[in-house]
């Protein structure tokens, strides 16, 4: 099966190395000359994926064209704010029997439109009706490195969902199936929004009791907004919801908790963000979240102090305040 990864950062480098490995020929494109040349001269992504050596017969181009052409399988992984521009220009490119695999995690700010509703408005239908998504606890870096990694890929249909499983399933890289496609981009959407919060408890010199909290209240109110959105509740507890949580909010090799340890300890968050290449998709998602819970009345206090300490309104500190301040009530998921 020929293969297309429309994006070369760190995960579209490393679900390109696992397909290669599955025996597919893939084709990686980037929107940037200098990860074409490091990979053509080299052998490597320097830029993104620094480090990982990729094979000599793996492909890479600048060109749309050229990476979509005869793709049975197309992987659509830019940051989510691009993901319209992306793939509008791929769409006249792509073949009419491929399947299109979403695995970008974030929501879009102008519209808070999810990727696969991004995805709807630029495919046509029939293609939408194979549309998969893929999520789960997965650092780039580690499943580059083939250190054992669980997902999940979700779709409507479920011959779809199948061929997916097989297309990446390996002795490293387990996938899971799941048909809610909502739940799922959901639950790798929003918990980088909780994990900026982990982050700021770091970077404050909080322990193992305050992360617990948060975390758990954090999986609390993605479901929160999740089932009202349409979403199967027992998703969030799954690779999509509470597996993707755990790694994000606890892990060294997170963006979103590295963001969050900076403000924590201080900085400002243009100072953060000028001096990172990859993208902290937790950013950029936060104001889409509360904008949708908001909309759907949904409470959800952390997103709302995340929210605030990325303005300037309110310090650290007292955003853990707030929320540990809040009027007494029962612990309830709904």
């Amino acid at each position: 099966m020929k293969a297309a990864v429309v994006g070369a950062g760190s995960w579209g480098t490393a679900l390109a190395l696992v397909l290669h490995g599955n025996g597919h020929a893939v084709t990686l494109w980037s929107h940037e000359g200098e990860v074409v040349d490091t990979v053509r001269e080299v052998g490597e992504n320097r830029v993104y994926l620094p480090g990982v050596s990729l094979p000599e017969d793996l492909g890479v181009t600048t060109s749309l064209e050229e990476a979509l052409s005869g793709a049975s399988l197309v992987v659509s992984v830019s940051p989510a704010q691009f993901v319209h521009d992306v793939m509008g220009r791929a769409a006249p490119f792509l073949e009419s029997h491929a399947t299109v695999v979403s695995a970008s995690k974030g929501i879009e700010i102008s519209t808070r439109r999810r990727m696969d509703q991004v995805l709807g408005a630029l495919l046509p239908a029939q293609m939408m009706e194979r549309f998969c998504v893929l999520s789960g606890p997965s650092f780039a870096a580690e499943v580059a490195r083939k250190v054992p990694t669980a997902v999940v890929v979700a779709s409507r249909s479920r011959p779809d969902r199948l061929q997916v499983q097989k297309a990446f399933s390996s002795d490293r890289f387990r996938v899971y199936t799941n048909p809610d496609v909502v739940g799922v981009e959901l639950g790798g959407a929003l918990k980088n929004v909780i994990a900026l919060a982990a982050g700021v408890a770091a970077g404050l010199g909080f322990g193992h009791n305050t992360l617990a909290a948060l975390m758990t209240r954090g999986l609390a109110e993605i479901t929160r907004l999740g089932v009202t959105l349409g979403a199967e509740r027992e998703t969030f507890a799954g690779l999509a919801g509470m597996g993707d949580l755990v790694l994000t909010c606890t892990g060294e090799l997170s963006r979103n908790r590295t963001v969050g340890t900076r403000l924590g300890k201080g900085e400002g968050i243009k100072e953060i963000l000028a001096d990172m290449r990859g993208v902290a998709e937790g950013v950029r998602t936060a104001p889409a979240v509360r904008a949708l819970a908001r909309e759907h009345g949904v409470e959800m206090p952390i997103v709302e102090e995340v929210n605030a300490i990325l303005e300037g309104t309110r310090e650290p500190l007292d955003a853990v305040r707030s929320l540990m301040l809040r009027d007494p009530k029962p612990e309830g998921w709904s």
